[in-house]
């Protein structure tokens, strides 16, 4: 198993940022992909950004230009940078790790939480 913890999250004004952190009980290195997903009330859980093993990453259109993904093998962590941040972001965030052999498995963290305030 894979255990994965979030942290970082809290209170902030719009506009503001913050930086959320992942971190692995394994070498990132043995992850296909790390990602980024939210949950906010009553929404289904949406990917924010995600980073392969060879250091390639997507994003969510709504937050593309504002956040950036990163990923430090030296400390099985991924980061999220989030800038400029908006009402609409405030959610709860998990960090998701994908292993892919024959088969996709996933792991997820407890989820840290985002508000932004208006």
């Amino acid at each position: 198993q894979v255990q994965l913890v979030e942290s970082g999250g809290g209170l902030v004004q719009a506009g503001g940022s913050l930086r959320l952190s992942c971190a692995a009980s394994i070498r990132t290195l043995s992850l296909n992909a790390m990602g980024w997903y939210r949950q906010a009330p009553g929404k289904q859980r949406e990917l924010v950004a995600s980073i392969t093993s060879s250091g390639n990453t997507n994003y969510a259109d709504s937050v593309k230009g504002r956040f950036t993904i990163s990923r430090d093998d030296a400390k099985n962590t991924v980061y999220l940078q989030m800038n400029s941040l908006k009402p609409e972001d405030t959610a709860v965030y998990y960090c998701n790790a994908r292993i892919t052999t024959s088969y996709v498995y996933n792991y997820w963290g407890q989820g840290t939480q985002v508000t932004v305030s208006s």
